[in-house]
């Protein structure tokens, strides 16, 4: 792999099925473009006589839109911006927080990560959509799943605050696993 000399940005976006790294180069001069997601070349571009634009691709298993805007500052100044699903970074990353919960934890010297899609109520596990069986209990919802041999259970109750609406808490072997900020 030729040294990553045009190197003008990165990204990390966490998605359901993993954090994923977005790689940008941009040669000024020989206007060249190539975009790297996890280290795998996506596009690449020679010799564009346009050095401003867009580039689109998509992102993970759940083929996430992903566009890099390159727009002029001033003089042979670039700014980069990533948008996800058609929002700026920043945007869908808000939004993310209030449509998902996220878990890290170990099992066995293994870490794991848990995601729950609030809307969907689909569960993945280090980039795998889980299978889950879900019941109505007296407080709410229970979705039930298996990781590495370990009964996990996400329950869904109202919080009695409009607000704050319902609160998801993940439990592995009876244990309750606090949600993790990314």
């Amino acid at each position: 792999l030729e040294k990553m000399t045009d190197l003008v940005a990165v990204w990390e976006v966490a998605l359901s099925d993993g954090v994923h790294k977005i790689e940008f180069e941009h040669g000024t001069t020989s206007g060249k473009r190539v975009v790297y997601v996890d280290g795998k070349e996506e596009i690449r571009r020679e010799w564009m006589f346009k050095l401003v634009g867009k580039e689109t691709f998509t992102v993970g298993a759940t083929k996430t839109k992903a566009a890099i805007n390159i727009d002029a500052v001033s003089g042979f100044a670039y700014e980069y911006t990533l948008e996800i699903n058609g929002k700026s970074l920043k945007k869908y990353l808000e939004n993310r927080l209030k449509t998902t919960n996220t878990w890290i934890l170990n099992l066995g010297g293994t870490d794991y990560r848990i995601v729950l899609e609030k809307d969907t109520m689909d569960v993945w596990c280090n980039g795998q959509q889980m299978e889950t069986a879900g019941e109505f209990v007296e407080d709410g919802t229970e979705t039930h799943f298996t990781v590495a041999d370990h009964s996990c259970c996400i329950k869904a109750v109202s919080s009695g605050k409009r607000k704050e609406g319902i609160i998801h808490t993940l439990i592995v072997d009876n244990r309750e696993i606090p949600e993790a900020v990314e």
